[in-house]
């Protein structure tokens, strides 16, 4: 059953489910505009949520061949995966920050077994196991299975979402801010006019995954083969963050879970995760610790014998990152002459 929400003002949100996901959905926003209906945001491209999307418009009054734009606050597959379907039926530009779409680009032209290459070679270098690496390798080497992983056929955009600016939304006001940490090019989206129900604060804000009532997004890292970056995604994150938190939104419009009030308070709550997050990480940074061995001993969901595969290269990618901040805050290092690379608290 489509689950249509009237957040008022010409703003609804439609439930568009994920397979096989935890999460559940995804909340696309539809926003009325002078020139017709934008999305932000449209879902894991998957019949089933091309299906309820539909439907959902069609609930709201309006349908697919309307859509005027969409405008994606990053390049993952639960929130980009269906754009291109939705040009394809309606003749729509989709919008992306740069630094999404350069991941997009490098993602389509890879060569099948390029990535699962990489990520085999970055995993053994951070300490992942043999048993780990060796259905990596061999998906590799065999090539074909590349292509079923998400997001190797996402749509290119055709406009850029320019942080600070106003989006050419006819008859709104909705501005981008750019908030990396989750991905690269994640923008956050300020719909600068009132509430429309009055509520205390300024306007609202359509958050993607920046800012969520009851999840901390996951933190990774996102260089490619070719690129000889070292960036602090958590840094940039939390930097991110208190941005958010002065900005005052009467209303947060997640990607997930539901609507909330006081951006500032969660803002502050998630500091505070991540700042006992580190001091733990500190705490079992007391013996040198490979990345892979970090992450075994970081708190998860669920006991590390029970993380699928995949799911364990997204945590090591989480505990790297970690790491990173740590180091450039001067409190951890690495040892030299380590290999793999262990840390050691300081």
């Amino acid at each position: 059953m489509t689950q249509v929400t009237d957040h008022g003002g010409g703003v609804h949100s439609i439930k568009v489910p994920i397979p096989d996901n935890p999460l559940g959905h995804t909340l696309v926003h539809v926003l009325d505009t002078d020139r017709g209906p934008v999305l932000i945001d449209t879902g894991w491209d998957d019949p089933e949520a091309w299906d309820t999307l539909g439907a959902g418009l069609a609930a709201v009054g309006t349908e697919m061949a309307d859509i005027h734009g969409v405008v994606i606050t990053h390049h993952h597959p639960d929130h980009h995966g269906l754009s291109g379907q939705v040009r394809e039926a309606s003749g729509a530009w989709i919008a992306m920050h740069a630094a999404d779409t350069a991941i997009v680009r490098r993602t389509r032209e890879s060569r099948p077994g390029t990535w699962l290459t990489y990520l085999a070679a970055k995993l053994a270098a951070v300490g992942a196991p043999e048993e780990h690496l060796a259905p990596l390798r061999a998906a590799a080497a065999g090539g074909g299975r590349a292509r079923a992983l998400p997001g190797l056929r996402a749509a290119l955009p055709d406009r850029e979402v320019v942080p600070g600016e106003l989006l050419d939304l006819a008859g709104r006001r909705l501005r981008a801010i750019w908030t990396p940490g989750h991905t690269p090019g994640h923008v956050c989206l300020h719909l600068e006019e009132e509430h429309p129900g009055n509520l205390p604060g300024r306007g609202r804000l359509f958050s993607g995954d920046h800012l969520l009532p009851g999840i901390s997004p996951h933190i990774g890292l996102y260089e490619g083969p070719d690129d000889a970056t070292v960036g602090d995604p958590l840094g940039d994150y939390l930097d991110s963050l208190e941005r958010i938190g002065r900005l005052g939104a009467a209303e947060v419009l997640p990607a997930h879970q539901y609507a909330f009030t006081d951006a500032a308070g969660r803002v502050q709550e998630l500091l505070g995760h991540h700042e006992e997050r580190l001091t733990g990480l500190l705490g079992l940074l007391a013996q040198p610790l490979t990345p892979w061995e970090l992450a075994e001993r970081m708190e998860w969901n669920r006991p590390w014998e029970q993380i699928p595969h995949g799911s364990r290269n997204i945590a090591v990618s989480e505990a790297e990152a970690h790491l990173r901040r740590l180091v450039k805050l001067g409190r951890a290092e690495a040892v030299p002459g380590s290999e793999p690379v262990t840390y050691i608290a300081v």
